[in-house]
């Protein structure tokens, strides 16, 4: 009995299936379609209108306990997002989010405890020189997760693309994505190097990391 209703509660989610063969496979997933047009469509208004009400900050090295500012290396301005206070279009994000955590943490038993996210504008001119998601003084970051709220009609000649620094047998290669709206990229924290290059048009994602204890 206990089995029988083990299996009817438990449904395979293809999209999230798909997400963890990538990451096994090459320690990342991109990912179109994780929320629909529609949703995006809720989001981006959402970042911009927080940006218009001037509660956007300039992003900052490193984690909250040791941040400094350096404009040679990143330029984007970012705004914190509060699960706990969320509005309707935030709910929206994290329930999907959450989704996704429920089910990692249940077939992967990853033990995905906490996550942080933030809304994040480079505007004309910025960039994100390359790094690793992960500190010398905090190593709970394990996924990254970048979703692109850009609007209809991104081209590559906009710059703004997220470069992947895989190892492969040894040799170095790159992987680059281009911040299509909708499009959404998860790698491992602590292994994928990774940079923003210069942006030509306003760019705009949602950003995060899924962290253990």
């Amino acid at each position: 009995m206990n089995q029988l209703f083990e299996e009817i509660s438990f449904v395979e989610n293809p999209q999230f299936e798909g997400i963890i063969g990538d990451i096994l496979l090459r320690k990342y997933s991109i990912v179109e379609n994780f929320f629909s047009d529609e949703e995006v469509c809720i989001l981006r208004q959402s970042l911009l209108k927080k940006h218009e009400e001037n509660t956007f900050k300039k992003a900052a090295i490193g984690n909250r306990v040791n941040e400094t500012i350096v404009k040679s290396i990143r330029g984007d301005v970012i705004l914190w997002m509060d699960e706990q206070r969320a509005d309707d279009s935030e709910r929206l994000f994290f329930n999907k989010i959450n989704n996704l955590v429920d089910y990692l943490n249940k077939t992967c038993f990853l033990g995905i405890l906490h996550k942080e996210f933030h809304y994040a504008l480079y505007p004309e001119g910025t960039f994100y020189k390359r790094h690793l998601d992960t500190f010398q003084n905090d190593d709970r970051r394990k996924l990254s997760f970048v979703c692109y709220l850009n609007e209809d009609g991104w081209s590559p000649e906009n710059g703004g693309e997220l470069v992947l620094y895989l190892n492969n047998d040894g040799q170095e290669t790159e992987k680059v994505v281009y911040p299509f709206p909708g499009r959404v990229v998860i790698f491992e924290s602590q292994i994928l190097e990774h940079e923003v290059k210069p942006v030509n048009t306003e760019r705009l994602s949602i950003t995060g990391w899924l962290k253990t204890r």
